[in-house]
């Protein structure tokens, strides 16, 4: 085979000995009549609609001032205790001066966009795409509805002095431990995450002190990134000093 034929360039992308099938060029293919639709659905297309998620996101939320991001289960009923202590968490955030963020939906995180905006605060809601209708709760003030997961887990790091985490599922967890890791990992700095709750918080933090720390997966100073208080005024003080706001 001839050295300079088995050689294809498709942009940045060099293809050789035989790993290009295609017999059209990107201009033939954008130019030519339209043909199925399948083409939206690939993984060239995709990185365009990742690439404009992350620019709504970076305009919609630069102007937005400091903010804590309030995590917790969506399941959560109107006047369970949890939804409560959101409102009031969200409350003493707006009046302590920061924006309240949380993923936009029902329970616990309607709580805090409701106690923030009614304490005239910024309520602020990241919704994300998924199989059964949630949409974004009636508290929001400003909101964006995100296709991908880790976009909108990125707004919620890039945009947040501290996390608080009530109660929750899979989902609380997750945002939990990622933003353990990024910290643990020194990705970011000065980032408190507050577990609100010691009953429901209480055996997970035994679990990581008795399992992890006692088989050398984790550091005994790892847990030292972690503040467990059933008090919202504890909470809203540690997110003050820790991102040198003033008490």
């Amino acid at each position: 085979m001839d050295d300079e034929k088995a050689i294809k360039h498709k942009g940045p992308v060099v293809l050789r000995r035989g790993r290009n099938s295609e017999t059209s060029t990107s201009d033939q293919r954008l130019l030519d009549q339209r043909g199925p639709g399948n083409w939206i659905h690939t993984d060239t297309w995709r990185v365009l609609r990742i690439q404009s998620e992350f620019v709504e996101g970076f305009g919609a939320l630069a102007e937005v001032p400091k903010a804590v991001t309030v995590f917790g289960s969506a399941r959560t009923p109107k006047g369970h205790p949890q939804y409560e202590r959101s409102r009031e968490l969200g409350k003493a955030l707006a009046e302590a001066g920061f924006a309240v963020i949380t993923g936009g939906g029902p329970g616990v995180m309607e709580g805090a966009n409701r106690g923030a905006c009614e304490a005239d605060g910024y309520s602020i809601g990241l919704g994300i795409e998924l199989p059964f209708e949630q949409g974004l709760n009636e508290w929001v003030d400003l909101g964006i509805n995100f296709r991908y997961f880790f976009v909108r887990k990125t707004m919620f790091v890039k945009y947040s002095q501290a996390f608080v985490c009530l109660p929750g599922g899979f989902g609380t967890l997750d945002e939990m431990f990622e933003a353990l890791t990024l910290v643990q990992t020194g990705k970011v700095t000065r980032f408190p995450i507050i577990l609100l709750g010691t009953e429901f918080w209480s055996g997970l933090i035994d679990w990581i002190k008795n399992t992890l720390v006692a088989e050398g997966t984790v550091s005994p100073s790892d847990l030292e990134l972690i503040h467990c208080t059933d008090s919202v005024e504890q909470a809203v003080q540690i997110i003050r000093s820790t991102t040198g706001e003033k008490l």
